[in-house]
């Protein structure tokens, strides 16, 4: 008994200390102490049952194996790698607290890492879908405003903050193509297709701006559009046009990728309109299994074809 109570002590400071000296959110709080609690009650399962001696190994006495052993055992409990993560982040918080108050020599979770989580694949749109988002009818300045958008979201697998980013310069009617500033700064240049192009010249002759307003998409009041504008305004559509998947930028995004790679093979050529620095990104980003990247790989790479 007087040894839990030692660690409730401990956990007790522990706790002042991230909400009086870090000023933590009761939120984070109380993950922290939820974390905290779960490993200390699996220590006292440990114990045999006939041993009341034994009844439990504190938090603070936990070695590096015993943290493994709980995390391992998390993670066959299907428990996210991003969760696990969490758990260990709050272990490595605590004993690191113990350090500063002499009650320990080493962190023993400072090494240990979480299982990483598979990556989630978006979803997608098919053609179909895609094309019923985008026939808007002409009807309304707003409405072909926001044709202009959606059919430059797919036709060039923008990012939100590209598409919002684009200055009436940064487009090329004559050319069919587009100058995007995408992560990194980086700036790479991107084909219009003839739908979207079709769609932007007919928004030209609305567009209104106010003085020194140089943004290809403007609201009523001629200012920039906002990232949440064009979200919500896509979702407008989503709902107008009887779409029941719902639909954001990012999944037109990722609709161009898929279905791009699915029609041409060319993974590198993906990668580049997408702007992604690691070809392994789009693999991810993709719906297309590994037996295709494969194949494509085989085709495409000089090291890799067949004589």
């Amino acid at each position: 008994m007087k040894h839990q109570h030692a660690e409730q002590t401990e956990l007790q400071l522990f706790h002042h200390y991230l909400r009086y000296e870090k000023h933590y959110s009761p939120h984070t709080l109380s993950h922290y102490q939820l974390d905290l609690k779960q490993f200390s009650r699996w220590l006292i399962k440990l114990a045999p049952t006939d041993a009341p001696s034994l009844a439990s190994t504190a938090v603070v006495d936990a070695d590096s194996q015993l943290i493994r052993n709980w995390i391992a055992q998390l993670h066959r409990q299907g428990i996210s790698g991003k969760t696990i993560q969490r758990k260990l982040s709050t272990l490595r918080s605590f004993y690191q607290f113990m350090l500063r108050e002499d009650k320990l020599k080493i962190n023993p979770a400072v090494d240990i890492r979480a299982p990483k989580s598979p990556r989630k694949l978006p979803a997608t749109l098919d053609v179909d879908s895609v094309s019923r988002l985008l026939e808007l009818p002409n009807d309304s300045k707003l409405a072909i405003r926001d044709r202009a958008i959606l059919e430059l979201f797919y036709s060039s697998g923008l990012r939100l903050s590209e598409l919002v980013n684009l200055n009436i310069e940064t487009i090329d009617l004559t050319d069919n193509t587009l100058r995007a500033h995408g992560k990194g700064n980086k700036t790479r240049i991107l084909p219009i297709g003839s739908k979207a192009k079709q769609a932007l010249q007919q928004w030209l002759t609305q567009r209104k701006a106010n003085a020194g307003e140089n943004a290809l998409f403007t609201s009523n009041r001629g200012t920039r559009l906002t990232p949440r504008a064009i979200q919500l305004r896509v979702n407008h559509w989503q709902k107008k046009q009887g779409l029941e998947q719902s639909v954001h930028p990012h999944k037109l995004r990722h609709s161009f990728a898929s279905h791009l790679l699915e029609s041409s093979g060319d993974l590198r050529a993906v990668q580049e309109l997408l702007g992604h620095a690691d070809i392994s990104t789009t693999q991810i980003y993709t719906h297309l299994d590994f037996q295709h990247l494969a194949e494509v790989y085989d085709k495409a790479h000089p090291r890799a074809r067949k004589k």
